[in-house]
């Protein structure tokens, strides 16, 4: 997985960011809270939302905010139910945790990149990446091909003056 972020890319310090930024459902809680961040720690919690996505094909919950629903179930420990009601019952316990340590509250539990790495649901036994890689390329070209061609929309004409 290769994300790109140019929102701070001219930054050279980010570990002491200030600026709301950010879109509302991939936004850690710090940010939300307006408290001073790390860059790296929020771009982790918001590689959790993507990778949720990934997996899961829903939204992991609208906002990290203590009063959404969704999140508050992660705050208030209540694990099981989240994982009820976002129909999480067949994940693995590996993907959990890694989930888990990325949405915590604190930025500082979070996993750093390395240990983000190094966590043992992106370093299953047996896994290839370049297998995993084909088999996604086959299925979007088979869905590429059967779904129906959708008539393009020409440009609109200006009226004659």
């Amino acid at each position: 997985l290769k994300i790109a972020d140019f929102g701070f890319a001219c930054y050279k310090n980010i570990d002491a960011l200030t600026s709301y930024r950010g879109t509302m459902t991939y936004m850690a809680p710090e940010i939300k809270e307006g408290k001073t961040y790390k860059g790296t720690q929020v771009d982790l919690f918001s590689l959790g939302v993507i990778l949720f996505i990934i997996v899961q094909g829903i939204f992991p919950f609208k906002e990290a905010r203590k009063e959404e629903y969704f999140y508050s179930l992660l705050l208030n420990n209540r694990i099981d139910t989240y994982f009820t009601k976002v129909n999480g019952h067949g994940l693995s316990e590996a993907f959990k945790d890694l989930i888990l340590k990325l949405f915590s509250y604190d930025g500082n539990l979070r996993p750093t990149v390395e240990e983000f790495r190094a966590h043992p649901w992106l370093n299953a036994p047996g896994y290839d990446p370049e297998h995993a890689r084909s088999q996604l390329l086959q299925e979007y070209a088979r869905k590429t091909i059967s779904s129906p061609k959708r008539p393009v929309a020409s440009p609109a004409k200006a009226p004659d003056q």
